[in-house]
C-alpha cells in the first residue's frame, strides 16, 4: 500500500531530533549541554498554575466552543489593544493549539493547491512542512548577513510569480533574533498591497526585544488595508514559560476567522478547557515575571554573544530579539577533525555532540547550511560550561 506523497514529503524537525539525541544521551549518563531549546527555561507563574488549579476544582473540564472560550477570546482583543494598538472583535479571534496549529489553521485557510508561499530565510523549521501539509509551495528567498538577515524589496520581487499567495514575516525572529523596523515593515506591507497577497506575521517572541531603541510593531497595524490582509500568529508558550499548555491564537478578518474555526473545529475542536482558563490568567494578570524574564534573558545574551565573538572562526550578529544566537561556522569548512572533512555546519555540531557533549542546531533546515543555532534560554551555568566546550573544540582542532 502507499502513504501520502503528502505526508512523505515532510522532512523531520532538526531541532526535536537532536534533543532526542541529546536527552538520549544525558539519561545513558553523559553531561550534554544543550543548546536546542526552544522554550524557556523558567517555570509557568505561580498565578497562572493558580487559576489552572481553580478551574480544576470548578470542574470546567467539559467541552468548549471550538475556538476558545469568549473571556479568552476577549482577553487576546484587550491584548492586542494594549499591546499592538490594534482593535479586534472576539470573533476574530481563534484560540488554537499552539503556534503551530494556528500557523496550519492559517495556510488550510488561505491556500489552495500549488499556490505559492514566500518564505525568507533563515527561517523557523517548521513554515516550509507547515506550508507543504497545506497543500502549497513553499519559495525560499535567502537574505543576506550583509542586511542583518532581513528581506528586502528586490528580493521579494526577485520570487514572486503569479502563483504566489502570502509571505510570512517573522519578527522578531527565530534564529536570527532580527527585528524589523517600521520602515523595512511598511515596505513588506506596500509589497503585499501592490501583489494582493496575505501576510500571516508571526509575532511569538513579540515580548523578547533587548533594546529601548526598538519596539515590537504588528504590521497588521499599519493601516486598514494591511489590517484585512494579515493574518498574526502569536501564543503563551514564549512569553508566559507556558509551553507545555499549548496555546496559540490568531487575529484576522472575521471571514478568515470563521474559515480557520471550521478547520479546527474537524480537527482538534477546543484547547484544554484548563489550559483557556490559564491563560486568561496569563493575558489579564501582572505581567511583571514576563519583564523579568526577559531582563534575565538580555543579561544571558549580552553574554553569550560576547563570549562566542571571543571564540577564533566563529561569529554572530547581536540578536536583537527572540533568544537565539545565530553562528556563522563557515570558517571551518575544509578543514579535518579527527579524521572527518568539515564540509558543513552539521559537521560541525556533530563534532560538539560527539566528542564535546553540547547539543547545537545546525540551521540547514532554517535555510543557512553553514550557521548553526544557539539558544539561550537555558540556565547562565550551563551557557558558561556549553561555551567553554565549544571554545576548547575550536582552540584545540583548529
Amino acid at each position: 500500500m502507499n502513504l501520502s506523497k503528502r505526508a512523505l514529503q515532510i522532512k523531520p524537525s532538526e531541532t526535536l531530533t537532536i534533543l532526542e539525541m541529546a536527552n538520549k544521551m544525558n539519561s545513558d549518563g553523559d553531561d550534554v549541554i544543550i543548546f536546542g531549546a526552544g522554550e524557556p527555561d523558567f517555570n509557568t507563574f505561580d498565578n497562572v498554575k493558580n487559576a489552572a488549579i481553580d478551574a480544576i476544582n470548578d470542574n470546567f473540564t467539559r467541552y468548549t466552543p471550538g475556538a476558545g472560550i469568549e473571556e479568552l477570546r476577549r482577553a487576546v482583543c484587550d491584548k492586542f489593544q494594549r499591546d499592538n494598538n490594534l482593535c479586534y472583535d472576539y470573533e476574530q479571534i481563534v484560540v488554537s493549539n499552539g503556534s503551530k496549529q494556528a500557523l496550519l489553521n492559517a495556510f488550510i485557510a488561505i491556500l489552495n493547491p500549488k499556490e505559492e508561499v514566500i518564505i525568507p530565510s533563515p527561517y523557523w523549521v517548521s513554515y516550509p512542512e507547515i506550508v507543504k501539509l497545506a497543500g502549497g509551495v513553499p519559495v525560499i528567498v535567502k537574505t543576506e548577513k550583509e542586511n542583518c538577515f532581513k528581506a528586502t524589496r528586490e528580493l521579494l520581487e526577485s520570487v514572486f510569480s503569479k502563483k504566489t499567495k502570502a509571505i510570512i514575516l517573522n519578527s522578531p525572529c527565530n534564529p536570527s533574533g532580527m527585528v524589523y523596523s517600521l520602515q523595512e515593515l511598511q515596505m513588506i506591507a506596500d509589497f503585499a498591497e501592490e501583489h494582493d497577497i496575505f501576510i500571516i506575521s508571526d509575532e511569538i517572541y513579540e515580548k523578547f526585544i533587548y533594546s529601548s531603541k526598538l519596539k515590537h510593531i504588528s504590521i497588521a497595524s499599519l493601516g486598514q488595508n494591511t489590517y484585512n490582509r494579515t493574518i498574526v500568529i502569536n501564543g503563551l508558550s514564549k512569553s508566559h514559560a507556558m509551553t507545555g499548555w499549548r496555546i496559540g491564537y490568531t487575529a484576522s478578518t472575521k471571514e478568515i476567522a470563521m474559515v480557520m474555526a471550521n478547520i479546527q473545529s474537524h480537527s482538534t475542536s477546543n484547547v484544554n478547557s484548563i489550559a483557556q482558563v490559564a491563560a486568561v490568567e496569563a493575558l489579564q494578570g501582572s505581567q511583571e515575571h514576563v519583564t523579568e524574564m526577559v531582563t534575565e534573558f538580555k543579561h544571558r545574551r549580552d553574554y553569550i554573544a560576547q563570549r562566542v565573538s571571543d571564540i577564533p572562526l566563529l561569529s554572530s550578529l547581536i540578536p536583537k530579539g527572540a533568544f537565539y544566537l545565530f553562528v556563522d561556522t563557515s570558517k571551518m569548512c575544509g578543514a579535518k577533525v579527527f579524521g572527518m572533512k568539515i564540509n558543513n555546519a552539521k559537521d560541525v555540531s556533530q563534532i560538539l555532540l560527539d566528542r564535546y557533549k553540547v547539543a547545537v542546531v545546525p540551521c540547514d533546515s532554517f535555510g543557512f547550511e553553514n550557521y548553526i543555532r544557539l539558544s539561550y534560554a537555558i540556565s547562565m551555568e550551563h551557557i558558561v560550561k556549553g561555551i567553554d566546550r565549544i571554545e576548547k573544540f575550536v582552540k584545540e582542532n583548529f
